[in-house]
């Protein structure tokens, strides 16, 4: 089993920043790509930014040039940098990992979620 905790979230006003963290922890054997999602309120959720295990990184159209994410491997760990924020960045943020397990899988795991909520 692989467990991700997220924190960080919270209530910004539009411009403000906030910087997110995920933890992973559990029978990981190697941590793959890591990712944001975000689902707000009557929207499916959506990728925001993801890293794979060799830097490279992808960001979603709409939070290029604001949102930053990065990986610490040492300590299982992604983080997302969320700056110049707008209030259509209100969702709860979800972080992921794809994994191989020392059972031998391989899966996507998912982290509880952290609101972040914009607004003046």
């Amino acid at each position: 089993q692989v467990q991700l905790v997220e924190s960080g979230g919270g209530l910004v006003q539009p411009g403000g920043s906030l910087r997110l963290s995920c933890a992973a922890s559990g029978s990981i054997v190697r941590i793959y790509s890591m990712a944001w999602y975000r689902q707000a309120p009557g929207k499916q959720r959506e990728v925001v930014a993801y890293i794979n295990n060799d830097g490279s990184t992808n960001y979603a159209d709409s939070v290029k040039g604001r949102f930053i994410i990065s990986r610490d491997d040492a300590k299982n760990a992604v983080y997302l940098q969320l700056n110049s924020l707008k209030s259509e960045d209100t969702a709860v943020y979800y972080c992921s990992a794809s994994v191989t397990t020392t059972g031998g899988g391989f899966n996507d795991y998912w982290g509880q979620g952290t609101q972040v909520t914009v607004s003046s």
